[in-house]
């Protein structure tokens, strides 16, 4: 079947069931066209109904999924809430800067792969994509992340130390 045939057919159904799940129209339609792409994206044939049961469980993992981060997001802005302050002083902006060249500099003196596990990480990538994009195992993933912080703390108390 061809991408405009599959469309039609199956996505008011999954923008409906979307609907449902989220309560919000703009949230499930773009579920339900992510759910689309992955179809596409990952070529997935077989039977009409085999297709649709795979859209609407690819569809409602998704709708888990931003629960998920929803659920998290508002969990960390409740321990952790935003507190406007006044301008900030040239000092700490100082300290700031001062704070973000010594990182920096920490980064930079770690291996490629060390350096790239750790910001993928901390942009929010999960162990599979990490894997993914290094070319391991997802469940060696958490051993290499917690290899490259300890070198990146090291190499941090180590630049502390020439600092004194």
């Amino acid at each position: 079947m061809d991408f405009d045939s599959i469309f039609d057919q199956h996505y008011p159904p999954l923008v409906r069931y979307c609907h449902r799940l989220t309560g919000d129209g703009d949230v499930a339609e773009d579920i339900a066209q992510e759910s689309l792409v992955r179809l596409f994206d990952r070529e997935v044939t077989g039977t009409e109904a085999g297709m649709r049961s795979w859209l609407f469980k690819t569809a409602t993992h998704l709708v888990r999924d931003r629960y998920r981060v929803e659920t998290n997001r508002d969990r960390l802005l409740m321990e952790n809430p935003f507190r406007p302050s006044g301008p900030e002083s040239p000092v700490i902006r100082l300290e700031r800067a001062e704070a973000r060249a010594h990182a920096r500099a920490a980064l930079d003196a770690l291996a490629p792969r060390d350096r790239e596990i750790l910001l993928m990480r901390y942009a929010g990538f999960s162990y599979k994509e990490i894997a993914g994009a290094i070319d391991v195992a997802a469940t060696s993933v958490g051993t290499l992340l917690a290899r490259a912080e300890r070198r990146f703390a090291e190499v941090v108390t180590e630049a502390g130390r020439k600092a004194i």
